[in-house]
């Protein structure tokens, strides 16, 4: 478990400022670079959806990155919540077999 009081960033805001404004583009021109609905990258970059392994292929080849940038972006933001989440004292443990 990592232990950080500050949240990440959601990677769609990542993709939002870094990757479309930073560049000039608009959802629309990226959603239809990529092969995907306005209405889907639209969720990512508005925070209500996830970047999905399929998505993250996409971007790596449209942005210059990899695809486990984009999954990690989205990976650490989910764990970061479950760990708020979770109600670890109710967590039964097992140790290993003597």
């Amino acid at each position: 478990m990592i232990k950080r009081n500050l949240a990440p960033v959601h990677p769609g805001e990542i993709l939002r400022e870094e990757y479309i404004v930073e560049r000039g583009l608009t959802i629309t021109k990226v959603a239809n670079g990529l092969g995907v609905s306005r209405q889907t990258l639209s969720a990512v970059v508005n925070e209500k959806a996830a970047i999905t392994s399929e998505l993250a292929v996409k971007l790596s080849e449209a942005f210059g990155n990899s695809a486990e940038f984009w999954i990690n972006l989205q990976k650490n933001y989910e764990i970061w919540y479950a760990e708020k989440k979770v109600d670890c004292t109710i967590i039964r443990h097992f140790g290993k077999r003597s």
